[in-house]
């Protein structure tokens, strides 16, 4: 608790009312959770808002009403008292009644003693909204109403109950530190504001544009990984603290200190890409608790005493660097390490501001390394010095189990550097990549950078023979120029970058406000996206500099419909957003998350570039998904959102309930972009777990059941063979087996059939039925297998 702020408050004789004032007719709710301690201490706690409160709290049967009540002893300050977290639930500009149940019986205390109810708006903010004096040994009642200024940020916001503040309150503890019973606590007004809604209504990425790679949610700090032929992007999550007002649909400026999850997105084709969701790496809930953010990823796959592992390092805000570890590329993740593995403690490190920005890096002969650092240089430098060579990057050898280190770090001497130090190998050359800083007096003041040295939020570059020396003279230029360059006024500020190849080129990786520039245009608040572009070599080695585009890469290959894939792969979205599910992956398999295409209103869009039908073409579409009103429709369409109708799938089924829908498709040949609009009622329409596309002209099938089995007649095996037919039309049925053939001419629609094959012997062995299916110019080959079998 601000004791300043308190005092502030109290010296200039705070005016609270004492009685309550009825609002006009406006909605209001009970927003204490427990507030008379039936569920005990469900929700409370003590007030924790300075390192010096403390106090004790417990649940009694000494209660104003009902059975109990909470009790406060051993209080450290005035502000010491039960504390309830109502974030998120008040409004700026809204008026509140607060009421309360106090009671003391110190006899060593004072006849009569004020207590306060208060409001902690996070930081020094803290405001007494309710008041009442109370006599030793009687209930007191704390009756008062208050109106959260117009302009006061509720983010956080706390109530507690304190007495009035005084500097040293241990002096006197019975006047000032009194146990102190509260029961009744209530607080109404206006119901908890919606939460904002973080989707993207606009077409974020444009149709026919590669970057940003998403268009529904932002990214940043990319880190490209490939394994078994897929590309993995892990990012920073911008999206987690994006809140945009509801009225203007502007965001609050981004907070890092928020970011404890990694995103993760694949592709196999750097175009259309399967959005995985977030792991929550850092905080309480984290799977790595000790870490508090979870910042600028970085991943590498090894095997690791046998057993194939990925390794996901970031950065623990400014201070340290962790590492957690997935059974693959997507998890589970769990942690080998209960403390950070790069800090203050890691020899080498002395000088390093900022020990974060991990970057692996595993060599071809296998020693893997770990690189990182930034921030402003070592005052002991001069001016000059610590402008254009602040020695803040570092190197270091991990150990084979890649989450410890070996030996010391060593120094990266590079230009003008700030942080996001990344190495990648060409040939037999080694390059490290890194951003540039913008000067200022953690840089030395006013200074004249050298020739050739890189400008403010520059990607420069350094080439070595050895990944363990980098001095001045390993570098090379500038890679990429600022995306400002690229993107225009708003996209600015810092980058971070990664390289890496993919089937025979080379990508390079960076962010820019992109799609927070196409929400709200060139007042952006810091938001970033994810981009790439191809990164050529010149025949000396050096790089040619990476140009920033919205057109982006070329698409690797075309996209393959004709199997189940995930419906948050998504090349082009409007209006969506994605949310996890309980329901397993159908592509990914059990083990890792599953999400689904979420929020979709009447005239949203998914879109999938480069769709390969091929000459024989689609012959339908199979959704999985769960319809949240009736009679929605998903168009399929060609080439754009208003493109052909290739067909119309009429989302029937229980609302609510997970079904599959198909539809007929005309025309889906050749290589499309494919764009699914949805149409209903207002309101959200549906949810969509998964894709199907079924060839034109490939395997036909009927839908009968044929199955075998066996008994002992007079001790003779006999051989069964059922069929039962699901079509809507008579089926012929022909069936051959060791022991004779018989023909089921014209078996009805939802008739079965029974035949019985006599052999003639005691024991049969394993083996087969030759069936054909037969109906409308159809014909469907089986085999049925039968067990052995014996009556002796």
């Amino acid at each position: 608790m601000s004791l300043i702020a308190i005092g502030a408050l109290l010296s200039a004789g705070l005016a609270v009312a004492t009685s309550p004032v009825q609002a006009d007719e406006a909605p209001s709710e009970e927003l204490i959770v427990n507030g008379g301690f039936e569920d005990g201490l469900s929700g409370w706690f003590v007030n924790n808002g300075n390192p010096t409160d403390g106090a004790s709290l417990a649940v009694t049967d000494d209660a104003f009403s009902g059975d109990a009540a909470a009790q406060t002893t051993g209080r450290q300050t005035t502000g010491s008292g039960p504390m309830q977290d109502l974030s998120g639930k008040l409004q700026a500009g809204s008026t509140y009644t607060v009421q309360a149940r106090i009671k003391y019986d110190n006899p060593a205390s004072p006849a009569t003693k004020q207590f306060f109810a208060t409001m902690h708006y996070g930081g020094g903010t803290y405001t007494n909204v309710g008041d009442v004096v109370a006599t030793r040994g009687q209930w007191a009642h704390i009756n008062s109403t208050f109106t959260v200024p117009a302009g006061q940020g509720v983010t956080t916001a706390r109530l507690f109950l304190e007495t009035p503040w005084t500097s040293e309150p241990g002096a006197d503890p019975d006047l000032h530190l009194m146990d102190f019973v509260v029961d009744d606590v209530s607080l109404v007004g206006a119901p908890p504001p919606p939460p904002p809604s973080r989707t993207v209504e606009v077409a974020g990425k444009l149709p026919g544009d590669h970057n940003p790679l998403l268009g529904h949610k932002f990214g940043a700090d990319g880190f490209g990984m490939v394994h078994d032929g897929r590309v993995y992007m892990y990012m920073t999550n911008d999206t987690q603290g994006y809140a945009p007002d509801p009225v203007t649909g502007i965001s609050p400026q981004i907070n890092y200190g928020d970011i404890n999850q990694i995103t993760v997105i694949s592709s196999t084709d750097l175009v259309n890409w399967v959005d995985h969701g977030e792991i929550q790496v850092a905080g309480p809930n984290g799977v790595a608790p000790f870490t508090n953010n979870s910042w600028a990823p970085g991943a590498v796959t090894q095997t690791v005493d046998g057993v194939e592992k990925t390794f996901l390092y970031y950065a623990n805000g400014g201070g340290s660097s962790n590492v957690i570890t997935g059974e693959s590329p997507l998890g589970p993740w769990s942690s080998e390490r209960t403390s950070t593995l790069i800090n203050a403690s890691t020899p080498g490190t002395e000088d390093v501001a900022w020990r974060f920005d991990p970057a692996p890096f595993v060599d071809d002969d296998g020693e893997p390394y770990l690189y990182f650092g930034g921030g402003p240089a070592a005052t002991s430098m001069p001016p000059a010095e610590r402008y254009n060579n602040p020695k803040n990057l570092r190197g270091i050898r991990l150990a084979d189990d890649l989450v410890t280190t070996e030996g010391s770090a060593f120094v990266v001497d590079a230009p003008v550097a700030f942080e996001a130090a990344h190495v990648f190998k060409r040939d037999d050359l080694y390059y490290l990549t890194y951003s540039s800083h913008f000067g200022g007096s953690d840089f030395g003041g006013n200074q004249t950078p050298l020739p050739g040295y890189p400008g403010g939020g520059q990607i420069g570059y350094m080439i070595s023979d050895d990944p363990t020396v980098w001095d001045k003279d390993t570098y090379a230029g500038v890679i990429f120029p600022n995306q400002a360059e690229f993107f225009g006024t708003g996209t600015g500020g810092n980058n971070h970058q990664s390289v890496f190849e993919y089937e025979g080129k080379f990508y390079f990786t960076y962010h820019a406000p992109t799609l927070n520039k196409r929400i709200n245009g060139n007042q952006t608040q810091g938001y970033r996206s994810p981009h790439i572009q191809e990164l050529t070599f010149n025949e000396d080695g050096t790089a040619v500099q990476v140009v920033g585009t919205y057109a982006g890469v070329e698409q690797v290959r075309d996209f393959d419909p004709y199997r189940v894939f995930e419906a948050e792969t998504l090349g082009w979205t409007k209006g969506i957003t994605t949310a996890r599910t309980d329901l397993p992956s159908a592509e990914f398999g059990t083990d890792v998350p599953n999400l689904v295409v979420t929020d979709v209103d009447n005239g949203d869009w998914t879109a999938l570039s480069s769709v390969a039908f091929g000459d024989s073409g689609a012959a339908s579409v199979t959704a999985h998904v769960r319809p949240l009103q009736e009679d929605v429709r998903i168009q399929v369409r060609a080439g754009s959102e208003t493109g052909p109708v290739l067909g119309t799938v009429d989302v029937d089924g229980t609302v609510g309930e997970w079904t599959e829908v198909t539809a007929e498709l005309t025309g889906a040949t050749g290589t499309h972009d494919v764009f699914f609009t949805y149409a209903g009622a207002a309101g959200d329409l549906l949810e969509i777990d998964t894709w199907e596309f079924t060839e034109a002209g490939g395997e036909p099938t009927l839908d009968v059941t044929v199955t075998t089995d066996a008994r002992c007649v007079v001790g003779r095996s006999v051989l069964t063979l059922r069929v039962t037919n699901g079509e809507d039309h008579p089926v012929t049925v022909q069936a051959d087996t060791a022991f004779g053939s018989k023909v089921l001419t014209d078996l009805g629609a939802g008739r079965s059939a029974l035949h019985a094959f006599t052999t003639r012997q005691v024991s049969v062995p394993a083996g087969e039925v030759d069936v054909t299916l037969s109906a409308d110019g159809v014909t469907v080959p089986l085999t049925v297998p039968y067990a052995a079998h014996s009556c002796g």
